[in-house]
């Protein structure tokens, strides 16, 4: 193996139609219009030599190395700044040019430290290579700028001395290496789009600064890692890299945290990770990461993993490591002798959003096939089901409609119940650029996020609505556009039902759902309302973003109709630059659904009551299927409770910290005769739990994600994995000890499977995703590869179908006892439930959850910042410390739910949507008033835990 090389160009890609001719040292390159003569020499293979330019960045001419001479012009241009032109003759290399790029060259090391053997960048320093392709054999001036020299030759301490700046936890800064070269400035403003870089100082004083006077650590910088990518030397480099020394070969993977589904080249040396590079052919990010992606990855090696196999007869009992074995053997007689006491619908099992494809589809499989019923469900249940439901119904099939380079040909975008700066960074920075490039957004949400205004853009309109008020603002703003008629006849006319549409027409101009009458129900003014409504629909290419703050509410389902709704009547689906995007939260939950996790669906959302869809899995399984829809864990629980469901097999999730309604979760585990975690780490449920099968990292397994604009990823193992077994041969090897006679040998078995059986993965093979790099579903015969956007010649249901989306209040309400409503979501530097990130450094920016207040609401209840406050509501209780904040409205509180000693979902209620059973985690009528130590509920559960993860010394066998 070998390091993955990727070329770097020197200055971006240009799309246009027009095509140029020029002549580079004799060889005749033709090259899109607007083109540099850089990249055009790449092109043909003649590399100039570069300082300040890469392909990440727009060109800057700050170097000065990659002169050239072109004929018929006077002096010498630099190529990375000059376009190319048709019939225009280049030399790249003569008498003259050497000699100018050397003594660039010697004025670079002049004011740099020669200590090349010892630095880490040591064979990874593009200043070191760029000396070589000069030939620079001496230096005729000083070696030592004051700025690197600790002391004097008196040995006195230099006052000019610029320290090392290591307060990152992942990355090192050493001004004295600055070649002022401005890469990471440009990085973090044209990539990022955080603008916490500058350049300081003039000559040679100038250097990086975060700020002013600040360190990288309490500086705005988000440790995306962009800046210390584009750092050609050793002036920004990874910590690990420090330690461990440069990296001898690489993988390409994708990374296991948000729905984005970045690409990576995982480094290694030997079977040690030494750092996470975003790959810039990832169609996903384009060589983008966020701090999650590109650092977080110490939690695979984390003391806290648990690699062999446990039991225990009792939940009260220490756990006992076992053979893979005995437990395996313990869990299948277990669960055969449930069926055979209880009935064969008494057990079940929930797949995991953070696994393949594969080792998803297994599971199901295992459910169907094994247990002989259809109680599987997956962690989408509490998250993105809704999506599922709402746009099956509209469109006809559960997925968004775009890739995410569709956001470069956006004009207007509406954001809704996402953050995507917190929750999916590498996309909310394309989103960025797009908006600086001149892009309207629109932002409904009760909180004003970062993307409500941050450096250089500003949203046209922030709508911060009510809790529990999506579907009324969104038909206030339907109303806006029937009403003046701003709606597109001819495409609703060709693409949709009229109809229909005329029913849901003559629904949203009543005058109940006027943005006038909706400012009563959702405290939005009106005319923001009549403003947003009037951009969206004449502004151009109109898209919508979504995340959670759609979906976990009562009425998920018909907010996510009522975009829909919106989509359509603006035309806004089937072109690249509009459509309905969902901004999924796992890695995989897109994929986990496609797989047919849930009760009702086989894979490829086929319903399981569809007789010719079963039989195509009853032929190739040679087993009878169950035609009745499963249970969903929120009635798993309850029939556990109920004493009729008495043993789960759980790969991959941790329900008692995501799971709404703490308490009912805990009694429906503890109710159970047999609870099989699969998992990294003794999470919460495995409390509860009296198997522990210990699971394989991303890192650790092949397979495939698929992202939340349905593109397929290629998942690569780049090293065994610790506990013996990749997670889909656990379940294999489940199976097997369940009687099922599985041979799966690599998991593109697994994916041939999938294909032969499921009409949107029929073209799908890991011969495909090698050659192509990623594949969006649906790919088959129709769209050998691939499908970036969809519903392009028409709707996959036929015709799209407009929904009345009544509006109708949470039962959830604010009242005396309870006078705030609490809301949800995440934090940049966390993930999810936390198991992952909290096992990193990312916890030095995160190390609890906050509850953010209003100052109006602080200062009534006597609340300072950082003070300890009990937050109560009809369910439960819980404390943290607060955050004073005017970024939520007053009546607003919100928290993170990172943090299992929060604890915040023993707050949330057990009130669904009414289509899927989504929880309404968004949604919470509380009451905040000081506390001075932590809940009743807390001491118990932190007790409980501690007596739940005693692990029995492992006995010698020689002694």
């Amino acid at each position: 193996m070998s390091l993955v090389t990727e070329i770097d160009y020197g200055t971006p890609a240009v799309t246009s139609d027009k095509t140029v001719t020029l002549n580079i040292d004799g060889f005749d390159v033709t090259v899109p219009e607007g083109t540099s003569v850089m990249r055009a020499s790449m092109e043909a293979g003649i590399q100039i030599p570069k300082l300040c330019a890469t392909d990440m960045v727009d060109a800057f001419g700050s170097c000065r190395l990659c002169l050239v001479e072109i004929e018929g012009r006077r002096g010498t241009p630099s190529s990375c700044t000059t376009p190319a032109a048709d019939g225009m003759v280049v030399r790249t290399q003569n008498d003259r040019l050497k000699k100018l790029r050397r003594g660039v060259m010697e004025l670079y090391i002049s004011d740099h430290p020669l200590d090349c053997l010892t630095c880490a960048a040591n064979g990874d320093c593009e200043l070191q290579d760029m000396a070589g392709a000069v030939g620079l054999r001496d230096v005729r001036y000083g070696y030592e700028g004051e700025n690197h020299v600790k002391s004097r030759q008196n040995g006195e301490e230099n006052p000019r001395y610029m320290l090392k700046d290591e307060s990152n936890p992942y990355f090192t800064y050493d001004p004295s290496k600055c070649i002022v070269c401005s890469r990471c400035v440009r990085a973090c403003e044209e990539v990022q789009g955080t603008f916490a870089l500058t350049i300081e100082g003039r000559g040679f004083e100038s250097r990086v600064s975060p700020g002013m006077h600040e360190d990288f650590l309490s500086s705005e910088c988000v440790s995306c890692g962009a800046c210390v990518q584009a750092c050609p030397t050793a002036t920004l480099q990874e910590k690990s890299v420090i330690e461990i020394g440069q990296p001898e070969h690489s993988v390409v993977t994708t990374c296991a945290y948000c729905g984005v589904g970045c690409s990576f080249k995982a480094e290694m040396r030997g079977d040690e990770l030494v750092r996470m590079v975003p790959y810039k052919d990832g169609k996903a990010n384009r060589g983008h990461s966020c701090v999650k992606g590109r650092f977080a990855y110490g939690y695979a090696s984390h003391k806290d993993r648990i690699l062999n196999p446990m039991i225990r007869e009792n939940i009260n009992d220490p756990w006992r490591e076992v053979s893979w074995e005995e437990a395996l053997s313990y869990t299948a007689n277990k669960f055969r002798s449930l069926q055979e006491q209880y009935g064969k619908d008494s057990i079940g099992g929930i797949t995991s959003s953070r696994c393949t494809n594969e080792e998803t589809f297994l599971v199901q499989k295992l459910i169907r096939a094994g247990f002989g019923n259809n109680n599987v469900d997956t962690c989408a249940r509490v998250c993105h089901s809704p999506t599922g439901y709402g746009l099956k119904t509209t469109f006809g099939t559960s997925a968004g409609t775009q890739d995410f380079d569709s956001v470069e040909h956006t004009d207007v975008v509406i954001l809704i119940g996402a953050n995507p700066t917190d929750g999916h960074p590498v996309f909310a920075s394309r989103l960025k650029k797009r908006l600086r490039a001149g892009a309207q957004l629109i932002v409904i949400d009760p909180r004003r996020i970062d993307l409500v205004r941050s450096p250089h853009i500003q949203a046209a309109a922030h709508l911060p609505l009510r809790p529990g008020s999506n579907v009324a603002v969104l038909t206030a703003l339907a109303h806006v556009i029937v009403t003046e008629s701003l709606f597109d006849e001819a495409f609703i006319r060709e693409k949709c039902d009229w109809s229909e549409f005329e029913d849901w027409a003559t629904f949203v101009a009543d005058a109940k759902n006027s943005p006038e009458e909706i400012e009563k129900i959702s405290g939005v003014p009106a005319d923001e309302m009549r403003k947003a409504a009037r951009i969206f629909a004449t502004g151009g290419n109109g898209a919508i973003y979504y995340g959670l703050g759609v979906t976990e509410h009562s009425q998920g389902s018909t907010t996510v109709m009522a975009i829909a709704n919106l989509a359509m009547a603006t035309g806004n689906i089937g072109r690249p630059g509009v459509g309905v995007n969902p901004l999924r939260g796992q890695n995989n939950v897109q994929g986990s659904c496609d797989m047919g996790s849930f009760p009702h669906e086989l894979p490829g959302y086929r319903h399981i009551s569809d007789d010719g869809a079963r039989d195509i899995f009853e032929k190739l399984w040679s087993v009878k299927l169950n035609d009745e829809p499963g249970l969903r864990i929120p009635n798993m629980l309850d029939a556990a409770v109920d004493g009729t469901f008495r043993g789960i097999y759980i790969q991959g999730e941790d329900i008692l910290q995501s799971d709404p309604d703490t308490k009912h979760v805990a009694a429906g585990l503890a109710a159970m005769e047999c609870v099989v975690v699969h998992d990294l780490f003794l999470n919460e449920t495995a409390n509860y739990a009296h198997v522990f099968l210990p699971g394989s990292t991303f890192l650790e397994k092949d397979g495939t994600f698929t992202n939340a604009e349905r593109r397929i990823n290629r998942v690569r193992k780049v090293m065994a994995p610790k506990n013996g077994y990749a997670d889909w041969e656990v379940t294999q090897n489940l199976a097997r000890a369940m009687g099922l006679n599985w041979n799966y040998t690599h998991p593109s078995q697994v994916m041939d499977e999938i294909a032969a059986t499921t009409p949107s993965f029929a073209g799908v093979n890991y011969d495909l995703l090698e050659r192509e790099g990623s594949i969006q579903w649906p790919c088959n015969e129709k769209a050998p590869l691939g499908t970036p956007v969809m519903h392009i010649d028409g709707f996959v249901r036929g015709k799209g179908k407009f929904v009345v989306t009544e509006y109708v209040a949470t039962d959830e309400k604010t009242g005396p006892r309870f006078p705030l409503l609490l809301t949800t979501g995440r934090i940049l530097s966390q993930y999810n439930v936390g198991a992952q990130t909290r096992r990193t450094q990312n916890s030095v920016w995160h190390e609890e959850d906050l509850l953010e207040i209003h100052p109006h609401d602080a200062e009534q209840r006597g609340i300072r910042d950082g003070d300890w406050i009990r937050l109560v509501s009809r369910s439960g209780e819980t404390t943290l410390r607060t955050k004073i904040t005017d970024r939520v409205s007053p009546g607003v509180v919100y928290t993170t739910f990172h943090h299992p000693g929060t604890q915040a979902n023993v707050i949330t209620t057990d009130f669904t949507d009414w289509a899927t059973n989504c929880p309404e985690y968004k949604v919470t009528a509380v009451q905040v008033s000081s506390s001075n130590g932590p809940s009743e509920w807390q001491v118990e559960y932190d007790e409980q835990a501690k007596q739940a993860r005693r692990i029995l010394p492992t006995i010698n066998a020689a002694e």
